[in-house]
C-alpha cells in the first residue's frame, strides 16, 4: 500500500476522495452534507485558513481503499498533527485502516509532528481501533443541528430582546465577507478567546491568532463562495471587539450552513453577548439566506454554557465524536 498525495488539479484523485468520503458518509453519518468535486478541491487548495494540509489517497494493488488528511499549522503547536482517516466501507475489516494509520504516522515522524490527534465518531469500533494503536480518548464532542424551519415563530427575536437589556454597553456590527481593515487587529485579539473553551484532556498549546491568520481564514472561506457572515459585538466606550460569531453557507448546497467560531472575551462576559450574537445571526440569515434550512455546530460535550445557549436556539443533538491523542517516539 502507498499513500499518494492528491493535488487540487488531479481530477481523478479528487474524484476518488469524493467517492470514498460519500461512501463513508452513507454508513457513518448520513446526516452530513454530500462531498462534491468542488468542495473537495476547495479543501485541498485552501484548507480552513490557508493551510490545506496533506490529502493522501491510500492505494493497494487492487486500487484505492481509503484516504487520510494530515493537518498542521505554522502559527502554533509546532509538534502537532491532526489526522482524519477514512476507509472505503466496501473494503473495511481487511486491515487497511491499520496499514493507513501506520503509514501516516511515519509521515508525521518525518515532519517531526510527534503529538498526533485523530478524530472519529463516538463508536465502539472506532474506540477499539484507536486504543489498539496506542491512542487515548481525550475529548468527547457533540454535533448539533438547528432546524430553522422548525424554530417557533419569533424565537430568535424573543431571545435577542431578552439579552439586549444586559448588553447596553455594546453594539453589534454585521459583516458580510471580509472584515474591515481597521477592525482586523481587534478581531484577532477577540478570536483568541476561543482558547478558553474546554479542552478536557487534550494536550495542546493555545492557538495563536495574528491578524494575518484571521485574514487568511476569511480568504479561504470566501474562495468557496460568498456566503460568509460574521457578527461582532463592539464595546461602545473602548471600541474593543468583545465577541463574535460566524456562519458559512454552502455555495453548492445552500440549505446547509456551518457554525464556525462563537466566542466572548473574558473581560466582557456576563452580558449575554453569546445569546445576543447568535440570536441576531438567525435574524440576519433569515433575511439574506431565506433558503437556508439548517445550521450545524460542534462543541466539546463538556461545554455546558455554549450548549445551553445553542439548545435555547433550537439546536438538537445529531451525533457525538471522539478525539484521540498519541505522542510518538522520536
Amino acid at each position: 500500500m502507498e499513500l499518494r498525495e492528491i493535488t487540487a488539479d488531479d481530477a481523478d484523485g479528487v474524484a476518488e476522495l469524493v467517492r470514498i468520503t460519500n461512501a463513508a458518509r452513507l454508513v457513518d453519518a448520513p446526516f452530513e452534507p454530500e462531498a462534491t468535486p468542488y468542495s473537495m478541491e476547495m479543501g485541498i487548495r485552501h484548507g480552513w485558513d490557508g493551510e490545506p494540509g496533506l490529502h493522501l489517497l491510500a492505494v493497494t494493488a487492487d486500487g484505492p481503499v481509503g484516504f487520510v488528511l494530515v493537518n498542521t499549522t505554522e502559527y502554533d503547536n509546532p509538534d502537532l498533527a491532526w489526522l482524519g482517516l477514512l476507509v472505503d466501507p466496501a473494503v473495511r475489516r481487511h486491515g487497511h485502516g491499520s496499514a493507513i494509520l501506520e503509514a501516516v504516522l511515519d509521515v508525521c515522524r518525518e515532519m517531526d509532528r510527534l503529538n498526533v490527534t485523530a478524530e472519529g465518531w463516538y463508536d465502539d469500533g472506532v474506540h477499539a481501533f484507536a486504543t489498539a494503536h496506542g491512542f487515548r480518548r481525550v475529548m468527547v464532542s457533540a454535533r448539533r443541528r438547528q432546524d430553522l424551519a422548525a424554530l417557533p415563530d419569533g424565537l430568535a427575536e424573543e431571545l435577542y430582546a431578552e439579552a439586549l437589556p444586559h448588553a447596553g454597553d455594546y453594539e453589534l456590527m454585521r459583516i458580510h465577507g471580509r472584515t474591515p481593515d481597521d477592525l482586523i487587529e481587534r478581531l484577532a485579539t477577540a478570536t483568541a478567546a476561543i482558547n478558553d473553551a474546554p479542552l478536557d484532556d487534550l494536550d495542546v498549546e493555545d492557538d495563536e491568532f495574528p491578524p494575518e491568520r484571521i485574514r487568511a481564514y476569511e480568504e479561504a472561506q470566501l474562495a468557496r463562495g460568498p456566503g460568509f457572515y460574521r457578527i461582532v459585538a463592539l464595546h461602545r466606550d473602548s471600541g474593543e471587539v468583545a465577541g463574535h460569531t460566524v456562519v458559512a453557507v454552502d455555495p453548492e448546497q445552500p440549505t446547509h450552513g456551518e457554525q464556525h467560531d462563537t466566542s466572548v472575551v473574558t473581560a466582557h462576559r456576563g452580558h449575554r453577548l453569546g445569546q445576543l450574537l447568535k440570536a441576531d445571526m438567525v435574524r440576519w440569515l433569515r433575511e439574506v439566506e431565506p433558503q437556508l434550512g439548517h445550521v450545524d455546530t460542534w462543541n466539546a460535550a463538556s461545554n455546558g454554557h455554549m450548549i445551553g445557549v445553542n439548545e435555547r436556539l433550537g439546536y438538537r443533538l445529531l451525533a457525538q465524536g471522539s478525539l484521540y491523542q498519541r505522542r510518538l517516539e522520536d
